[in-house]
């Protein structure tokens, strides 16, 4: 159930949209689960309005299906869909490794390594919510140091769609085995200020994911569509 008590701060609307909102982006919810209204204002503690109003929202946003006489569905997310979040993100994470190598501040370089060894650590120990948060600290403190506002607006537009990305790519750990490595190398082309070499190891980690994605066909697509699927193995 919500916490409305900082309804002061945020509408309860708006609570509602961004709780079923993070559900679907987490995999909190599954993709291909139907969504129930009256299951959900039931779980959050509200009404069928919010509840009808934050479906019709993420419609708008595509993270939701409606299906007529069916009902509404948390969208699907295809093996192209994927293919083509990376191929954005291998084009503007590049040229951000390229900025962050001569524009990182030393605060930012402790953080990249900070989030490097801790990432390692969540590989070593199979950790999937360690390793999906500090493989995103890694790329965010790598965006952050560019330096360049207008590419992190950029970048910040694709980030609710990274993170599905993520917790849809890391459902098979052994596809973390290589990215280690990757991560290593452009750490360490951003260290020695190089870069050209930030943005060729930058573009090889995204390209790897990508093609492993396109040989696997890896997608979200569940075995059945199913009611609300509020437990997750991430937590």
């Amino acid at each position: 159930m919500l916490n409305f008590e900082i309804q002061n701060y945020k509408s309860r609307r708006e609570m509602v949209y961004e709780e079923i909102k993070k559900k679907i982006l987490t995999g909190r919810i599954l993709p291909g689960t139907r969504l129930m209204e009256i299951e959900l204002a039931d779980t959050l503690g509200v009404s069928r309005t919010p509840i009808r109003e934050a479906i019709r929202k993420l419609e708008k946003e595509g993270l939701v299906t409606i299906e007529p006489r069916k009902g509404a569905y948390a969208s699907q997310v295809s093996t192209e869909d994927m293919v083509a979040i990376l191929e954005v993100r291998q084009n503007m994470e590049g040229l951000a490794a390229y900025f962050a190598a001569s524009r990182i501040s030393s605060g930012e370089l402790e953080n990249l390594k900070d989030a490097f060894e801790r990432y390692n650590q969540a590989v070593k120990e199979n950790n999937t919510k360690d390793m999906i948060k500090y493989d995103t600290a890694f790329h965010r403190t790598i965006v952050e140091a560019s330096h360049n506002k207008i590419l992190v607006q950029i970048i910040d537009q694709l980030q609710e769609l990274v993170l599905r990305f993520r917790y849809i790519y890391y459902d098979d750990l052994k596809r973390a085995e290589k990215i280690p490595k990757e991560h290593g190398n452009i750490v360490d082309a951003i260290i020695k200020g190089n870069g050209e070499a930030a943005r060729t190891a930058a573009d090889a980690h995204i390209d790897q994911m990508r093609e492993l994605v396109i040989k696997e066909n890896v997608s979200a697509i569940s075995p059945q569509k199913t009611h609300l699927g509020l437990r997750t193995p991430f937590e």
